[in-house]
């Protein structure tokens, strides 16, 4: 668990309800804590799709995760309801620094929190490119 605070649902400006799922579960009866970076990266990706519309099936750009991190506060289980909070950190020219937290459902202060970087790549090329304007201008929306 974290010696710093958790942060609270005000540090982030979307949130996701996701359900934890039975396999979710580690030995020592609680959400493993790899789960969590699932969770991030579903938030982070629904945003993109829905608000961005990033195409991942046929879409010439997509976004590589290159680096994360979390930080745990307390733990969760399953079955429980939680949601994902979701921020922009940093916003670069062919990358994007998410801040995410995993909150009980109607919680104030986060169960986790943590980061990833999504590069973006031309699928093709396999070679990073500039954020394309849709994306961009939904991830600016985000900028903390």
């Amino acid at each position: 668990m974290s010696r710093a605070g958790p942060p609270s649902r005000a540090d982030y400006k979307v949130f996701y309800p996701i359900s934890t799922r039975w396999s979710d579960n580690d030995i020592y009866g609680h959400v493993n804590n790899v789960t969590y970076y699932s969770y991030f990266d579903t938030a982070a990706n629904r945003y993109l799709i829905e608000e961005g519309g990033l195409d991942i099936g046929d879409g010439r750009v997509v976004g590589y995760v290159v680096n994360s991190g979390c930080e745990y506060h307390a733990p969760i289980t399953y079955p429980e309801p939680i949601e994902a909070g979701l921020r922009v950190d940093r916003l670069g020219n062919s990358s994007v620094q998410y801040g995410l937290a995993i909150f009980r459902a109607g919680e104030q202060k986060a169960a986790a929190h943590g980061h990833f970087v999504h590069v973006f790549v031309d699928r093709a090329a396999d070679k990073s490119v500039p954020i394309p304007a849709g994306l961009r201008t939904a991830l600016a929306r985000l900028l903390r």
